[in-house]
């Protein structure tokens, strides 16, 4: 099974300024629906619907996760338009949108996460050991590292989302 190691950070604003002067430098938007499966303590099964901005070409993941953290376990796998419908619909429950920028910034790719239900931004950096997620020092603009606190979980807005359309 494949380890994720990656750090998250709450930005307070969209990086317009850093996109226009080329120090970010944006290799593809894609506006993404997720919908979890089966959340179980620590582990995770979602699928999603990913669409190109510039193509327009859409994907369909399944996606396991095991852990908590900066390395998580992950297991994702590419699947069919029909079987994304088939248990989207049978689940009935209301998927987590977002917009997201992929960028190259200097040696690194980060991922802009801009969230379409909830006024949320973060941005995402993966490394390729823990040692390397541990020592490395984020540039102010990145906003507060969030990378261990729950309530800015994917899993975690999508329960909130999930709870507001039954209230």
């Amino acid at each position: 099974m494949a380890v994720e190691i990656e750090r998250k950070y709450l930005l307070g604003e969209y990086p317009a300024a850093l996109i226009e002067n080329g120090a970010l430098i944006v290799e593809k938007e894609q506006q993404i629906e997720q919908t979890y499966l089966a959340l179980d303590g620590d582990q995770e099964l979602r699928v999603r619907k990913i669409i190109d901005m510039r193509t327009g070409a859409v994907e369909f993941t399944h996606t396991f996760k095991k852990g908590w953290g900066l390395a998580r376990e992950e297991v994702e796998y590419s699947i069919s338009e029909g079987l994304y419908e088939q248990v989207v619909t049978a689940h009935g429950a209301i998927p987590l949108t977002k917009r997201r920028v992929t960028a190259r910034w200097g040696e690194r790719i980060v991922e802009i996460d801009d969230y379409n239900q909830i006024e949320l931004l973060v941005l995402e950096v993966e490394f390729p050991s823990l040692e390397d997620a541990e020592a490395f020092v984020p540039p102010a603009w990145f906003g507060r590292d969030i990378s261990m606190e729950k309530q800015y979980s994917n899993k975690k807005v999508w329960r909130d989302l999930q709870a507001r359309s039954e209230a």
